[in-house]
């Protein structure tokens, strides 16, 4: 009599543990239900929201940072998912467009694939070194201090992205590194019997070729009216450079004086032979590429066409022709 109720105490016991066992389960699995919806549903923002994370933020500093944005509602369950899927170590810092509604789950693949918002500053061909550096400290996205100091001629003018906090000086190493790389690439082409020798020189024809013109197709002619010159040991006789000598390559803001086209100076080509000591601006990459590779002329002249760009002549008589003909437009805009 003992032994079966000692029996039926052991199996009461069992049911009793099995009761308590499921109990927990359906519990356990309630609340994962519960943090996967949590987890997967739409999150609180009614549009999308702009979050930044700086470098080194924890995982309870990031929750904090998106919850007083508004991205999520828990900062608890966020961490929880966090270490669920094991990101704690995946989450990157950035500059984040977190979409309208998205949800905790949204928001860990956004800051696991790190594609951080990127800022863009284009630098015009032709800008003097001071002028691009300029641009870059007025750039507010980007920060230090320019500690830098790159010659003139030594930064490629392009559009360069970068992320929210990345170094000014970083961006210039970037300018630097990319004209290196576009010079080191279109040397290799260039054309045969050129009248300078090295890459240096390249890039101070280069940046007056780029003074010279804004129409595109006309850099390998006025390269090549250049290049003729050089080889025959005519001066250049360009304007820009003179205007570089006199005010550092800021705008002149009127017409050059006779008594400044007659002015020694380093810079002045209507004074001296060959080419100027340094460049006058920073070319772009078609600017370098046309005066590595010119066109195939024998244009000894050019003269503004009063249609914005240039009338070129072989000689001195044709030349003079096509200033007469810009003399006579000249007079007509100021008339009229």
């Amino acid at each position: 009599m003992a032994a079966g109720m000692a029996s039926g105490e052991r199996g009461g016991a069992a049911r009793s543990i099995l009761i308590l066992f499921l109990a927990l389960a359906l519990i356990a699995g309630a609340m994962l239900a519960w943090v996967w919806r949590a987890a997967t549903g739409a999150g609180p923002l009614a549009e999308s929201a702009i979050v930044l994370l700086k470098p080194g933020t924890s995982v309870a500093g990031i929750a904090a940072e998106l919850k007083r944005a508004g991205v999520i509602r828990d900062e608890r369950l966020f961490k929880a998912v966090v270490r669920a899927h094991d990101k704690a170590g995946a989450l990157k810092a950035g500059e984040y467009e977190i979409p309208a509604g998205a949800s905790v789950i949204d928001v860990i693949r956004i800051l696991d694939a790190g594609k951080s918002i990127l800022h863009r500053l284009t630098v015009p061909e032709g800008r003097t070194t001071k002028q691009i550096l300029a641009l870059i400290a007025a750039e507010e996205t980007l920060e230090g201090e320019i500690s830098l100091a790159p010659g003139e001629g030594e930064l490629l003018p392009e559009t360069y992205a970068f992320t929210r906090g990345q170094t000014r000086d970083g961006v210039i190493e970037d300018m630097m590194k990319a004209q290196d790389a576009v010079l080191d690439a279109l040397w290799e082409g260039r054309a045969s019997e050129l009248p300078f020798s090295s890459k240096e020189e390249a890039i101070i024809l280069a940046s007056i070729v780029e003074k010279e013109t804004g129409v595109a197709d006309e850099r390998p002619l006025i390269a090549a009216v250049f290049v003729n010159r050089l080889k025959k040991g005519m001066r250049l006789q360009s304007d820009p450079t003179i205007i570089y000598g006199l005010t550092g390559g800021d705008p002149l803001g009127r017409g050059l004086r006779q008594s400044e086209l007659e002015r020694a100076t380093p810079y002045n080509t209507y004074v001296i032979t060959g080419l100027p000591p340094t460049p006058i601006a920073n070319p772009g990459r078609a600017a370098i590429e046309a005066v590595l590779n010119p066109a195939d002329t024998d244009d000894l002249f050019f003269v503004a066409d009063g249609s914005g760009g240039h009338a070129f002549a072989p000689t001195l008589e044709e030349h003079n022709q096509n200033v007469a003909k810009w003399r006579k437009v000249e007079r007509q805009q100021q008339e009229g």
